[in-house]
């Protein structure tokens, strides 16, 4: 194995072309990258891997006294009397929103900056610790004089502003259960995941700026919520005002509906936190799965909040005194509830939170803010990072990143090519690459290099972090030490899912049937290498990680059959250069309706309307038929082979074998792009 140091590498001499292509292709032969030497490593991280390896539960009881101010010291540890049911550190207490704000103020940190908030159109703000309190503070009562208490559901919709943040820590601060939703969502999946959690409160927003362009999310979200039951109140952020939709302000239901800035002005400014139970539910985060119904991850307290915590210092050697972090996700994913809101500030940090595309103004804005707030580590995701190469490296090259000292990336297993760009264009050869694999299930980072320590190779997650126990296991659950297997995590860990919501039997039967209750189901397929490395290889079930969002084949499918000219679907996912994997969907029309260029963009926009524009399919193949077997199950994987165009093999247990052919002869005349 060729072993070069990542600064070394960075600094040999010049191929011959002297272009970045050519030392990029270079680079490619270096299999594995030594921590920079001039990277000085601030957490010491050897200690606790020899901890966790003597006794993980002792081991995660010692960082949760070191890491979490406690109102009830806990005596229990782990409770794994009723696997899978386990509980972390149950008979403690603590609130998170207590751990994230008040703590630090009351150390004389108030004036800290939480957040350096940066809109697309040049907006700036900055957000201290001491803000960010009194606006959840005030939010929080505020809440509850909307009728919310321990246990009731909270929606919230809102693009990436500030009161993001302070709506999830209104919600830990009174035990109200937060339900957020991407923004990128069509109205009609929020009013799905409003429905199914039986939210009482929508936070949302009037309008969402993008690109230039707004867009009138409120009155979009009455068009869908009016029949909803349990929804008694919609708290509404006028964030762009009458001027930005058309000169009239966002349309408001009497008795219903409530100005965010009125609530939070009209209420008392002091909230003090409820103690809550470490196994008290936290939040509730919808996640695609392999049927149209999405599931409703469940995370608690105590352990989450551990989890994110520990994750965040350790994989990123954050010093909050000195450290300024940005992660480019959105919060309505698990990596923004991690990392952006509760591990950075439970560890006191100093984050930059973006409103805006990465693209807009120009293709060089996220370099620019990183120039401006003198950013230290930067946590993205591969599609981004492949979309910047494709954009050039003159985008960057206009702006200072000298500041940066960690790299991070995550959502997605990440190509070579685009991990040896990231290390020589943005982090100029001096920066670790944390590639790190989690899930929403998981809460928190599982397997990731430890930077200043761990030997990192482009495309692997590299090893498991203290207490994490992942392995390989054969189709019928023999263990592998080397080679290509299911992936499963044989311990329990703090940070996991308890359950999802409303539905303990499908939180079984999803991740601890196979294997038995005691070995956690990732989903995921993987390698392991002689050296222990990992490699996740892609998702073993029918979900599409398209940009490192996870969608349903089923979810997108029964968006295309609600169309009226549809009579059947099928979605797979196609290896893509951009987002990682693209949505391709085979259609079978009603009626022998033909397929044309303007039935493709109506059911794009249809889809985009019923799940979102990330949902739309990247191509649609008009099929006569589609694959089935003689039960009339559909053979998804010979749709993947034909999309991707591999041989097909063996055909012979379809219900009719000449199914494929026509596809395939399809998609040949079609072309690559349909």
């Amino acid at each position: 194995m060729t072993t070069t140091d990542q600064a070394g590498a960075s600094r040999a001499g010049e191929p011959e072309a002297g272009t970045l292509e050519a030392e990029l292709e270079r680079l490619l032969s270096v299999e594995s990258f030594d921590p920079p030497a001039g990277f000085t490593r601030r957490r010491p991280v050897e200690a606790d891997a020899a901890a966790a390896a003597a006794d993980p539960v002792a081991f995660w009881a010692d960082k949760a006294r070191e890491l979490l101010d406690w109102d009830t010291p806990f005596t229990t540890v782990l409770n794994d009397a009723n696997p899978p049911f386990y509980k972390w550190f149950e008979d403690g207490e603590l609130n998170i929103s207590a751990n994230c704000l008040d703590r630090h103020v009351a150390a004389g940190r108030g004036d800290r900056v939480a957040f350096h908030w940066a809109g697309e159109e040049g907006e700036r703000r900055a957000v201290t610790y001491a803000d960010l309190l009194d606006e959840t503070q005030r939010l929080a009562n505020g809440l509850r004089s909307l009728g919310v208490g321990r246990g009731d559901v909270v929606g919230i919709f809102l693009p990436m502003i500030p009161q993001v943040a302070a709506a999830m820590l209104a919600c830990a601060r009174i035990g109200a259960v937060h339900n957020v939703v991407f923004g990128g969502f069509a109205p009609s999946a929020v009013k799905e995941r409003m429905e199914v959690s039986d939210a009482k409160v929508l936070i949302t927003v009037d309008g969402a700026r993008r690109k230039g362009r707004t867009a009138p999310v409120k009155a979009a979200v009455d068009a869908e919520m009016g029949d909803l039951k349990s929804l008694e109140r919609i708290v509404v952020v006028e964030a762009v005002g009458a001027a930005a939709l058309g000169g009239a302000r966002a349309p408001m239901t009497p008795g219903r509906d409530v100005w965010y800035e009125e609530l939070v002005a009209a209420a008392d400014p002091v909230c003090p936190p409820e103690p809550m139970s470490a196994e008290a539910p936290l939040f509730i985060l919808y996640s695609s799965g392999s049927t149209a119904k999405p599931k409703g991850i469940l995370h608690t307290t105590g352990g989450y909040l551990l989890g994110a915590t520990y994750t965040y210092q350790t994989v990123f050697d954050i010093d909050p005194e000195s450290d300024v972090y940005w992660c480019s996700a959105d919060v309505g994913w698990i990596t923004g509830h991690s990392y952006i809101i509760y591990g950075p500030l439970s560890s006191g940090a100093t984050s930059v939170m973006y409103e805006g595309a990465p693209d807009y103004p120009d293709f060089d804005v996220w370099w620019k803010l990183i120039d401006e707030y003198k950013v230290t580590v930067f946590y993205t995701a591969p599609t981004a990072i492949r979309a910047c190469m494709k954009w050039g490296a003159q985008y960057p090259d206009r702006h200072d990143l000298s500041s940066l000292r960690l790299l991070g990336t995550v959502g997605e297993p990440i190509n070579p090519k685009a991990w040896l760009w990231y290390h020589k264009v943005i982090g100029g050869g001096r920066c670790p690459i944390v590639d790190t694999w989690w899930q929403t299930e998981t809460g928190a980072i599982m397997i990731s290099p430890i930077p200043g320590v761990t030997a990192t190779k482009p495309g692997s997650a590299t090893r498991p972090l203290p207490g994490i126990t992942p392995a390989l296991l054969t189709e019928d659950g023999q263990p592998l030490t080397e080679g290509t297997g299911v992936l499963v995590i044989t311990q329990p860990w703090p940070s996991m899912l308890r359950t999802l919501y409303k539905d303990d039997e499908r939180f079984v039967k999803t991740y601890f049937s196979r294997f038995g209750p005691t070995t956690y189901l990732v989903g995921d397929a993987a390698r392991v290498d002689a050296d222990g490395y990992f490699w996740i290889i892609g998702r073993i079930d029918d979900v599409i990680n398209v940009s490192g969002h996870r969608l349903s084949t089923a979810e997108v499918e029964s968006a295309i059959v609600a169309h009226e000219a549809v009579a059947e679907a099928a979605v797979v996912a196609q290896a893509d250069e951009q987002t990682g994997q693209a949505i391709v969907a085979f259609v079978t029309l009603a009626g022998g309706r033909a397929g044309d260029d303007a039935t493709v963009a109506e059911l794009r926009d249809h889809v985009a309307t019923r799940i979102g524009k990330l949902a739309r399919p990247k191509r649609i193949i008009w099929a006569e038929d589609l694959p089935k077997t003689r039960s009339g199950k559909i053979m998804r994987r010979l749709l993947r082979d034909v999309a991707e165009g591999r041989a097909l093999g063996d055909v012979t247990t379809l219900r009719d074998p000449t199914v494929m052919a026509a596809l395939a002869a399809k998609i040949a005349e079609a072309g690559p792009e349909d």
